[in-house]
């Protein structure tokens, strides 16, 4: 077979020299700009990570500013305000005194298939990071980690990593398994992560949910997890579509039975 100059160079480019993937920035900015001329709960703030802006819904607890909050991470191809999940959550917890702030993770087009994120994955860190030192700015030295669906994935692998203890707890929403990657193997992460976790789920979710329960169990079992929940949800969907008030009943009563009972400590900005 003869080759020309061209099919050499484009045989180097694409296999020697990986194209860079990275998230859609002018798609998080569209989002952006509509969710902020919209937004009727919390307040936008920008945060940057890796040389790039992207949106944060900062929405205090309705008590006053405390020590307790939670990094809310969607799931794939939607956005920080997305109603099923997200909004519930990121407008009803500060109602039951934790703050939340809900962050625009890294993003593709909407037909995109998952393999395709596996790159964007290393652009998690960062920005979970820019999360956490925001928070602390506005004085929330309690910070729970809340993922749903592939941001649930991302929340592990991000856990799994070496990190400083900044994160005290982590709630992952309709998390699956997958052996696409070892870094999006939700399974390998759970078996680095001894924090207290709530593997959350409906009995009507989705089959990557449902046929892997008993893998995330065994691998909590692994890290020797004493902390591990596993918990359903009987009747709800994927996205909890009707079920969002126990959703956020089960969520707060998991992070109040972890994190102690409310009292005035944990509403001043000196608490620790």
């Amino acid at each position: 077979m003869k080759y020309t100059a061209y099919s050499l160079f484009l045989f180097v480019f694409l296999f020697v020299h990986p194209v860079a993937w990275s998230s859609d920035l002018d798609k998080e900015k569209r989002w952006s700009e509509q969710i902020v001329d919209s937004l009727m709960v919390g307040e936008s703030t920008e945060l940057e990570a890796g040389g790039n802006k992207f949106l944060g819904i900062y929405t205090e607890a309705t008590a006053g500013r405390g020590a307790r909050a939670v990094i809310i991470m969607h799931g794939m191809g939607v956005h920080p305000d997305w109603p099923d999940v997200i909004y519930p959550l990121r407008t009803e917890l500060p109602e039951h005194y934790w703050s939340t702030l809900s962050i625009q993770m890294p993003v593709l087009a909407n037909d995109a298939p998952l393999k395709d994120y596996l790159p964007l994955f290393d652009e998690v860190g960062a920005r979970v990071d820019a999360a956490i030192a925001y928070l602390k700015k506005q004085g929330h030295t309690k910070i729970a980690l809340l993922g749903h669906s592939l941001g649930a994935t991302m929340g592990a692998t991000y856990l799994a990593a070496s990190r400083p203890g900044d994160i005290i707890g982590f709630v992952a929403i309709g998390l699956s398994v997958t052996d696409l990657d070892a870094k999006m193997n939700a399974a390998r992460a759970l078996e680095k992560i001894s924090i207290p976790v709530l593997d959350l789920y409906g009995s009507r979710d989705l089959d990557a949910v449902l046929n892997t329960r008993q893998q995330r169990s065994r691998a909590a079992k692994k890290a020797a997890n004493k902390y591990y929940r596993q918990t359903e949800i009987e009747g709800a969907d994927h996205f909890f579509s009707g079920s969002e008030d126990i959703l956020v009943r089960t969520v707060f009563g998991w992070l109040k039975r972890n994190f102690g009972p409310l009292n005035k400590r944990f509403f001043t900005k000196s608490s620790g």
